[in-house]
Parts: C-alpha cells; sequence; structure tokens
C-alpha cells in the first residue's frame, strides 16, 4: 500500500473518485449533468488543489484504490473556530474489494496531520453509516446541538 497526496498531475484521476463516491450513494446523472459536474469539479482542482483543498490517495500495486478529500475554508474567528479555518472531509470512498484493509484510515490519517499543520480549528464531515465506526476511531464525535438552528437558502 502506497499512500500520497495528489497533484496536478493528478486531475483525471481526483474527478473519477468523486463520480464513484456519487454512484454509491445512488446519485444518477445525465450526460449533460455529468459534462457540467466535471467541468465545474476540475476548474475547482485546477484552482484550489494543494492551497486550500488536499486530497490523499492510496495505491496498491499503482492502481488507485481509496481516495479522501479535505477542504479548507477560512471565516472570521469566533469561539467556536478561534483559528479561523474550518476542514471539511469529502468522499471518502474506497472501492468495495479493498475495503477493511485501513486504506481509508490511511487517507484520513494524513489529511487530519495536513489539518494541523493548516492550523484548522477542527474538521467536520457528514458521516455515512457504513464509515461512522471509522470515523469514531479517529475521535471523531457528534457535535453538542447549538442554540443555533441550521439553515440554508437554495440559490441555484
Amino acid at each position: 500500500m502506497n499512500i500520497r497526496m495528489a497533484d496536478q498531475n493528478d486531475l483525471e484521476l481526483l474527478v473519477k473518485p468523486r463520480f464513484d463516491y456519487f454512484t454509491s450513494e445512488g446519485q444518477t446523472f445525465t450526460p449533460e449533468e455529468k459534462a457540467a459536474l466535471t467541468a465545474n469539479l476540475t476548474s475547482y482542482i485546477k484552482r484550489h488543489l494543494n492551497t486550500d483543498f488536499f486530497v490523499a490517495i492510496v495505491e496498491i500495486d499503482g492502481q488507485p484504490v481509496s481516495t479522501a478529500y479535505l477542504a479548507i475554508s477560512e471565516k472570521p474567528v469566533n469561539t467556536s473556530w478561534s483559528t479561523g479555518k474550518i476542514g471539511t472531509i469529502l468522499n471518502v470512498f474506497t472501492f468495495p474489494e479493498h475495503r477493511k484493509q485501513g486504506c481509508a484510515t490511511a487517507c484520513l490519517n494524513l489529511l487530519i496531520d495536513i489539518a494541523k499543520r493548516e492550523n484548522c480549528s477542527y474538521l467536520e464531515l457528514s458521516a455515512s453509516e457504513m464509515g461512522k465506526p471509522v470515523y469514531e476511531q479517529l475521535g471523531f464525535k457528534i457535535p453538542t446541538p447549538s442554540h443555533f438552528t441550521p439553515m440554508r437558502l437554495s440559490l441555484l
């Protein structure tokens, strides 16, 4: 098993796992939707990779078998994020034939180290039932409910 950080030479490689993840969650796309998402994702990766967006890749025999993404956002500091930086873990995905071998954990440990190096106040993620035990073993916890109500306004 080889673990490494993605670079600009991995652009095509980074788009595919995102769609593998979407598919594993039961999402489907028309060819037009997939083309638009691919263009937007490719543009995002080109602009942000290894600046405020990081991707860990596990390879076995030279083939990628697991990926995890870390997106870092910065906000004005407050008591909940004293450094102003928050990391979001996304797209933790391991192909089924390579699960239960520590691949996702290896990716996550690398991204946790990067988040610490980048001075993030905390990491957040949305856990699937399958991933929840992995995240709990790494120390992730369900946050204490806030007295604020999360809300969202969709713009698209």
